[in-house]
């Protein structure tokens, strides 16, 4: 991985949207939701106030507006505060 997060930050692969509903419905791009969980992939050294609690091979949930997102090598992945990451599953 050419990215490697700064501080209490962390890179996140987004689990991939849902592509058919319970029903067998099909559901188009333009209707998917932006999925709320992922793996993280890389993490920072954390600050002298946070202590860096993720580690890599994480499954997290994050907000739905959290995160920068970033294209890495044709992936897209998130990169966000540790702070922003709701819990780990």
């Amino acid at each position: 991985m050419k990215v490697k997060p700064l501080a209490d930050r962390v890179l996140i692969k987004p689990a991939d949207a849902e592509e058919k509903t319970a029903g067998g419905i099909i559901i188009p791009d333009s209707a998917k939701e932006k999925p709320l969980k992922g793996e993280v992939i890389a993490v920072g050294q954390g600050t002298k106030d946070e202590e860096m609690i993720l580690k890599e091979g994480d499954k997290v949930l994050y907000g739905k507006y959290a995160g920068t997102e970033i294209e890495v090598e044709d992936s897209k992945y998130l990169i966000m505060r540790q702070s922003d990451v709701l819990a780990i599953i």
